[in-house]
């Protein structure tokens, strides 16, 4: 199992719309809106970093609102 925190920035005003958006995908644990560089962060898990990386590209940044996003994957050492 692959987790990862996904930080992602917003067009103004749309940080709560995208969140709530996000939540709903299939491996996303949770996601939050927040204040600071950052709008949104949303921990999501899947079971390779291939799936993971499709779930990013293919589903989180098709939604509408977000500018950019930088994943980060879990360690643990």
């Amino acid at each position: 199992m692959v987790q990862a925190y996904i930080l992602i920035q917003t067009e103004v005003g749309k940080a709560s719309t995208v969140a709530d958006m996000i939540g709903k995908i299939t491996g996303v644990i949770q996601a939050e809106d927040v204040t600071g560089p950052y709008d949104v962060i949303v921990r999501a898990q899947s079971d390779t970093v291939d799936e993971l990386g499709r779930m990013v590209v293919a589903k989180i940044q098709q939604v509408d609102g977000i500018t950019r996003t930088l994943t980060c994957p879990v360690v643990h050492l």
